[in-house]
């Protein structure tokens, strides 16, 4: 898609649309959507968590209604092979005998793919979607196929203890932009999702913008500037989730494993720059940061032993992280 230009009242009018569509039909759940929201605009990848029936699929398909883009939905499922997600070469015949391979496209060449239940699949499975995730390219038989622009993989999972499932592996959650976890309503939220569910006209979002909009809402975000004391903030907190920094605070030192990678950063800082324009702000300041630390870090962190033994969280060593470094 060609990049075009906008301005920073299109941008947070755009923004303010696709919120108000999704709201339509999606009860509650603000911050999710948000957090969701940001990620497609920063071009990244989201990971949603919480137990069945509480919307995240819904919420990804809403998104599709609301976005002219190419959608894919992809059921993850034990017997779940990677040329089912990916594509395969397959021999054809034309009418005079000749035989010749031909690659068949599979469903990850989208623009925006669900990946529903992606902890159902076997790691073999899984991993088939780092290469699309990471570099927006496929590679079957020595072949390798660029997926087009924009392209965003929206990820939802059940519980890791629940029975049937298999954690992803570090790598591919560290591929994901946000970690953002799914809560159940509160009884308002709840009749009113009966409300809208149970009667005759179901709601439905309407499109509201394309994926050259996307694009340039994400350009204009980048260009977004950055105090450089707000930049080291972002580093002291990721620094400070590793245990064999001095700046760990004792809960980190105890209980994690291993820190966030350098794209925890990353996360943060786009995150950031987009949560200020969506703000009215042409400028990132620490409550930015801070607002986006546990959906940018809370899948990077791996515990220990003992933190596992003790019910330690990774939300609970961010929270720790948070309280001790001080803007």
């Amino acid at each position: 898609m060609t990049q075009q230009a906008i301005t920073i009242e299109v941008f947070r009018e755009t923004a303010a649309r696709i919120e108000a569509e999704v709201g339509k039909v999606i009860v509650g759940q603000r911050a999710v959507v948000r957090h969701v929201l940001i990620g497609l605009i920063a071009g990244g990848h989201v990971l949603l968590e919480g137990v069945p029936g509480l919307g995240k699929t819904m919420l990804v398909r809403t998104l599709a209604d609301a976005l002219d883009l190419v959608f894919s939905r992809i059921q993850f499922t034990p017997d779940l092979m990677p040329a089912d997600i990916v594509g395969t070469d397959i021999l054809e015949e034309d009418e005079r005998g000749n035989r010749a391979f031909r690659f068949q496209p599979g469903p990850v060449f989208a623009n925006l793919v669900l990946a529903d239940e992606i902890n159902r699949a076997t790691p073999k499975t899984q991993s088939a979607l780092l290469e699309a995730m990471q570099e927006h390219r496929v590679t079957v038989s020595k072949t390798t196929y660029e997926l087009q622009e924009p392209f965003f993989v929206l990820a939802t999972q059940n519980p890791i203890e629940m029975e049937g499932t298999y954690p992803l592996p570090e790598a591919q959650l560290d591929r994901f932009m946000f970690k953002l976890s799914v809560n159940y309503p509160t009884a308002e939220e709840l009749a009113e999702i009966l409300n809208r569910t149970t009667q005759q006209a179901i709601p439905q979002a309407s499109k509201v913008a394309d994926g050259t909009t996307v694009l340039a809402m994400g350009h204009l975000a980048r260009g977004i500037p950055i105090a450089s004391h707000v930049n080291e903030y972002a580093v002291r907190l990721l620094l400070a989730t590793h245990p064999q920094n001095e700046a760990a605070p004792e809960m980190v030192r105890h209980y994690v494993r291993y820190g966030a990678s350098p794209r925890g950063a990353q996360a943060m800082i786009l995150g950031a720059k987009i949560a200020a324009l969506l703000d009215g702000r042409y400028n990132v300041s620490f409550e930015d940061l801070q607002a986006l630390v546990l959906p940018s870090l809370r899948h990077r962190l791996i515990l220990n032993f003992e933190g596992e033994a003790e019910g330690i969280t990774t939300d609970d060593a961010i929270a720790e992280v948070i309280k001790s470094t001080r803007p």
